[in-house]
């Protein structure tokens, strides 16, 4: 009988998403201190000029900063006005604090609306070489379910990278996945079981969510607007990582106010800019810092690591 339900569950796994597909062309073998992780490599940032927009270039240098330090930025553009050390900013008193930003407003040409953030670093939560060694695991299991790894790189590099930690609004596991959304994924979280905790059945609930929940939510909404896209393009793929953290309900809000007549790289440049519903700040940021963690492992992998091979070439 125990035999039957493990075979029955390992059915399951393969039966529950689309039949698996080819992205060699995307992976990497890299040699790190003599082990060999596959996990896939970040070319199309640089071929399609993701990596120079301010915004991914702002959350990069956020992420290996330390909290002592901070970047006063343009909120709408992150456009980096200084680099202060936190005590230096803490120091000016509040009508200081408005006079320096008023300043920055006037040399910059600004709007009198426009937002001036004073954002500090956040190496200590960005932990990448702690979440390193989950990557190549993350990776295998979505492609094991039938499910575009990119989506296990890019939230396990955000989410809580290298840390098993619950969140304030009860997000827990690799791949931070609410109770209510763990337990529609077939996981049991009660009070003696939580199965966020075991990397496997979390990356199962995370690879269903984005397969039967995520990818078709953000077709819906791109077909509304008749929108042309491929799943594998990046700028498709960040679309459904907004739909992963915000919910289908709030991104279709923020694309309906947009109204855009081009699926690209313009519509998530745009998504950037406007907030509906409960598209707000945060979900604004979130496939910013999906760019900027690609950027952050690509660096890792070409300064640190002793060899890293294409599967394509």
């Amino acid at each position: 009988m125990k035999y039957f339900l493990t075979a029955l569950l390992i059915h399951s796994y393969f039966i529950l998403f689309a039949q698996p597909m080819n992205w060699s062309e995307e992976k990497i073998s890299v040699t790190r201190e003599s082990e060999v992780s596959t996990i896939l490599h970040a070319e199309e940032l640089f071929d399609d000029g993701w990596d120079i927009l301010p915004q991914a270039q702002f959350w990069k240098q956020i992420m290996t900063l330390s909290p002592d330090s901070v970047l006063i930025n343009v909120a709408s553009s992150r456009h980096i006005i200084e680099k202060l050390s936190l005590k230096e900013w803490n120091r000016k008193s509040e009508e200081e604090k408005s006079r320096y930003r008023t300043a920055a407003k006037n040399n910059l040409g600004l709007p009198e609306g426009e937002r001036i953030f004073v954002t500090s670093g956040k190496n200590d939560f960005y932990k990448f070489s702690e979440v390193y060694p989950q990557l190549s695991k993350g990776v295998a299991a979505f492609e094991r379910f039938g499910v575009d790894p990119w989506y296990a790189q890019a939230i396990l590099l955000i989410e809580s990278p290298g840390q098993l930690k619950k969140s304030v609004s009860g997000a827990y596991g690799a791949f931070q996945l609410m109770p209510d959304v763990a337990r529609s994924q077939g996981l049991i979280v009660n009070s003696e079981v939580d199965e966020r905790k075991d990397f496997d059945r979390c990356a199962y609930g995370s690879a269903r969510l984005i397969n039967r929940t995520c990818i078709p939510e953000a077709k819906k909404i791109l077909d509304h607007h008749n929108l042309s896209y491929n799943e594998q393009d990046l700028w498709f793929r960040l679309f459904v990582l907004h739909v992963y953290h915000a919910g289908s309900g709030n991104v279709a809000a923020v694309v309906n106010k947009i109204k855009p007549t081009e699926g690209s790289k313009d519509l998530i440049k745009a998504m950037w800019q406007n907030t509906a519903g409960g598209f707000g700040n945060n979900s604004q940021n979130y496939s910013q810092l999906a760019l900027a963690a690609q950027l952050v492992l690509h660096n890792m992998v070409y300064e640190q690591c002793d060899d890293v091979k294409f599967h394509s070439r």
